[in-house]
């Protein structure tokens, strides 16, 4: 379906794509793990096989979004580089040797009554997953989706749409081999923007959306969802330099959890280093960002220190950039910068860099955000380094799911009671 004709015939196909999901979700739930893993490796030798087509298509989108003017973070979250398809393969691969966490059962415990009461992962039932550009998020989503036992209905951003296609074509090799319902995973085939506004209202058949893109779009589906969603607006991630840090290990965080990757959400939007020790790493920090093309705003004080530095504003410290520009503030001491973190920050990542225990421990215990880190760079924040195999999201909310959404975060549970003839009396 390339085109829809008019808003009848659009809802009737969404319509088609729920029912249809709802249905695989069924066999999903009830699937032996072998054959779900099954599915998932030959999704994988279907990457690698067709490896050239998929890179083919690709181009074809990297062309179509440098004559549209696409910036600099949106390709390069759309290009998928012989790297990232290895990514994408090796975390199939990953997902598949999880352990499978549906039916297991967990908490069981005897009441007084005699009855014997526990819990039992269950999946979520369909997830209409909406994003742009990374198209890689659509093998990443079918992963999961499979794994946990959901359906999954897709709709990727127009800027990816013959990368998509040609993954997509993978993703259906792979469960038709097994004997899997090709409409456990489906990509809506259609750009037109209605279709998300009709994907968002489709609560009979939909169980929850998951949002992974611009703030634009996460902001415009937390509005309209009449479904669940579970999401993040922002990547404001910072790092604390602690006046007790060792400095050699504090210039490799800091300078990795910015520069690694820039229009990624894990990556520092503000770097925060304490006063006492500014001096002795600010400058040689400056030097490293400024060779990699890093653009700088600082606080007064830190403008004292480098003088050719831009002024911070107000909004700075409440920006994510996705692009090669830090902030930089110093700080009296480390409950400063809890306090800068705590009220600029967006709650996703934030690492403190101290040789200190209890300082960290205290880190640790106050920072409210899903990641948070002693010692390491904020790139971490990412399901296939904390050995999830791949994530679907990082959510920044506190209901169900937070940080890195794996397999478990794609399922609920239910409680179960084991009797033999019990009666309440």
């Amino acid at each position: 379906m390339n085109a829809v004709i008019n808003q009848q015939s659009l809802e009737q196909y969404m319509q088609q794509l729920g029912e249809q999901a709802k249905s695989a979700s069924s066999i999903l739930a009830n699937a032996e793990p072998g054959r779900k893993n099954d599915a998932l490796l030959a999704i994988a030798d279907a990457l690698i096989t067709q490896r050239d087509a998929v890179k083919q298509a690709n181009d074809k989108d990297l062309a179509q979004g440098k004559n549209d003017g696409l910036d600099e973070a949106m390709l390069d979250r759309l290009e998928l580089t012989d790297e990232r398809i290895e990514g994408m393969v090796e975390g199939l691969r990953q997902v598949s040797a999880l352990a499978d966490p549906i039916g297991q059962i967990t908490d069981m415990d005897y009441r007084p009554s005699g009855i014997q009461v526990g819990k039992m992962r269950v999946p979520l039932g369909v997830i209409g997953i909406i994003y742009e550009s990374r198209p890689n998020v659509t093998i990443d989503a079918a992963a999961l989706c499979l794994k946990s036992g959901n359906a999954t209905i897709l709709r990727g951003g127009k800027e990816a749409l013959h990368s998509n296609q040609a993954i997509t074509e993978c993703i259906q090799s792979g469960l038709k081999s097994v004997g899997l319902p090709e409409h456990a995973v489906q990509v809506i085939n259609t750009t037109d923007r209605a279709a998300v506004g009709i994907l968002l209202s489709m609560s009979d058949s939909v169980d929850v959306i998951i949002p992974r893109g611009g703030k634009g779009l996460i902001e415009r589906v937390s509005r309209e969802a009449k479904i669940p969603v579970i999401k993040h607006l922002d990547g404001i991630c910072h790092v604390y330099i602690d006046d007790q840090a060792e400095l050699t290990k504090a210039f490799d965080i800091a300078l990795n959890s910015k520069t690694h990757r820039y229009g990624v959400c894990n990556a520092m939007e503000t770097l925060l280093i304490a006063k006492n020790v500014a001096e002795k790493i600010l400058p040689e920090l400056v030097t490293a960002y400024r060779e990699k093309g890093v653009e700088l705003k600082g606080c007064e004080n830190t403008r004292k220190i480098d003088a050719d530095m831009k002024a911070a504003t107000a909004e700075d410290w409440d920006t994510e950039y996705l692009a090669p520009v830090l902030s930089i503030r110093l700080v009296d001491d480390m409950q400063q910068a809890i306090e800068h973190i705590n009220l600029h920050g967006s709650h996703h990542t934030d690492s403190i860099v101290t040789e200190n225990y209890t300082r960290a421990r205290q880190f640790l215990a106050t920072v409210d955000s899903s990641s948070v880190m002693i010692n390491a760079s904020t790139r971490f924040a990412d399901g296939f380094e904390y050995g999830l195999g791949a994530e679907i999201g990082i959510s920044t909310d506190k209901i169900h799911a937070r940080g890195p959404v794996g397999l478990e975060g794609l399922t609920s549970q239910k409680y179960i009671v084991f009797g033999d003839g019990h009666i309440r009396q």
